[in-house]
């Protein structure tokens, strides 16, 4: 006795379709016709001739519908998956997406019986159901990447605002000056050393320093202090933005800190 093997659902359906597609072209050509041969009548009691151009079209809209749908239940389900793992708030929608009716209508159009052949209203039912899961996919896929946006955006404020509290410190000042003098400028250690004597008797470091006297500004005691906003418009809030403009002007008047440095000995300013 032959083994019984169990045939998922969809398959079950593309070998209904081949069996039937046989028969009818067989029933066809026993009958030495051409163009049509009659048909058993659905269980929905419609009788139909069916000739062979017709049979075709509906076991691929048939087929078609089915692997549609597939495909939209997967992207469903991994939009779905992304969205709770993601954790974000996505509104009142919430991240449930219902799949039942599409569930059941690929059930109907996948079941074995040959009458399914000759009801394209479950094909019907198949891309109507696709058509509403993959316009859900779509929206909740929107929401979801435009929260992801949000996030980053926050974060990298936040990163912003991080950085610029640590550059505001002393410490902070130099670690930047430092960082920004070897890259752009190729100043070694040497040169910060330099930097860091003429920046410590100008102002500490201290990005709020300002001269009574003349207005001098900032950690470089820019004079006035407002030539530092071709840095940057936060020039009297962010160190970062001080010692970029510092650096530049260093290097047009001077050349290197060093040299600013000897300067600033020799008359006291630089």
């Amino acid at each position: 006795m032959p083994e019984t093997q169990t045939v998922a659902p969809a398959r079950r359906r593309v070998i209904a379709l081949t069996l039937v597609a046989g028969a009818a072209l067989g029933l066809l050509t026993t009958a030495g016709l051409t163009t049509a041969a009659p048909a058993a009548a659905d269980i929905s009691g419609r009788a139909a001739v069916i000739d062979r151009g017709e049979l075709r079209t509906e076991m691929a809209d048939a087929t078609a519908a089915l692997e549609a749908a597939r495909t939209a239940l997967t992207n469903a389900a991994t939009t779905v998956t992304e969205a709770e793992a993601s954790g974000l708030d996505l509104g009142e929608e919430g991240t449930a997406i219902d799949s039942t009716a599409l569930l059941g209508a690929i059930d109907a159009l996948a079941d074995d019986e040959v009458t399914s052949l000759v009801r394209p209203d479950l094909t019907a039912d198949a891309v109507s159901q696709t058509e509403t899961i993959t316009e859900q996919t779509a929206s909740l896929r929107e929401r979801l990447d435009a929260a992801v946006e949000k996030k980053k955006a926050e974060e990298a404020a936040a990163a912003r605002i991080a950085a610029i509290a640590a550059a505001n410190t002393p410490n902070g000042a130099r670690d930047v000056a430092a960082s920004i003098a070897a890259e752009k400028y190729g100043w070694g250690a040497d040169q910060f050393s330099c930097l860091n004597s003429l920046w410590q008797k100008e102002s500490g470091w201290n990005y709020q320093a300002y001269n009574q006297n003349g207005g001098a500004t900032g950690i470089p005691q820019a004079l006035p202090g407002n030539k530092m906003a071709t840095f940057g418009s936060d020039w009297a809030t962010n160190a970062s933005t001080q010692i970029r403009w510092g650096l530049d002007y260093i290097s047009r008047a001077y050349g290197t800190p060093c040299s600013a440095w000897g300067h600033s000995q020799s008359v006291n300013w630089y």
